[in-house]
Parts: structure tokens; sequence; C-alpha cells
């Protein structure tokens, strides 16, 4: 078996890479990066319900939300909870682009009131 693009083969499917293994061999080569997530973050929610559907939840929690932050919405059904996440940005992308588009004006005189 040939290795992802995304860095994952034979060894990271066999759980053999970063320390991961057993359970965490469900998610393959993202089995490392779902870990630190959930490290960081809560106890990852399952990814899917018994259909195969994307569960809203499991979204929410890859985005770095508080729990129920869309799916505790009230009235707000699975594909609208979806489409909201779909549309929303993910908060630590969006400080990281404002910090590197934010310009330095340490002298610009309307910036300092003056």
């Amino acid at each position: 078996m040939a290795s992802s693009p995304l860095g994952g083969g034979p060894a990271a499917l066999d759980g053999g890479v970063d320390g991961v293994r057993g359970a965490d061999r469900r998610w393959g080569p993202y089995a490392a990066a779902i870990n630190r997530w959930e490290s960081l973050t809560r106890p990852v929610p399952e990814p899917t319900d018994a259909a195969g559907r994307l569960r809203a939840d499991f979204v929410e929690w890859m985005q770095g939300l508080d729990e129920g932050w869309v799916t505790a919405t009230p009235g707000l059904g699975r594909p609208a909870q979806l489409t909201a996440l779909g549309n929303g940005v993910v908060p630590q992308q969006a400080a990281r682009a404002l910090q590197l588009l934010t310009p330095p004006f340490p002298r610009c005189p309307r910036c300092a009131g003056g």
C-alpha cells in the first residue's frame, strides 16, 4: 500500500504512527490530528449518524466551536446546522488572518488620535 499525499500509509492505518493505536485506527492517517485536537478541546463526537450522514456536532467540534454553539440553536435542524457551519468562519483562522492583515501603524497621526 502506498502512502497517501496527506502523509498516511500502512503504518498510520495500523496505528503505528505518533503513538496512535487501538480504537484510534478508525481515523486512519488523521488519528494523530484527531488526538491532538481532542487534547485541546473535548472528546471527539461520532462523525456520522446511524444512517452514515455527517453529524453537525462533529463539524462543530472540528471547527473548535463550543459544544452547542450551532447545534443547540432552537429550531435549527441538521441541514440548516450544516449549512451554518459550512458558511461559518473557523475562529482560529479568523484570528490568524487578522494578525496577518492588520498592518502596524506606529506613527499614523489618525491612529494616534492626534
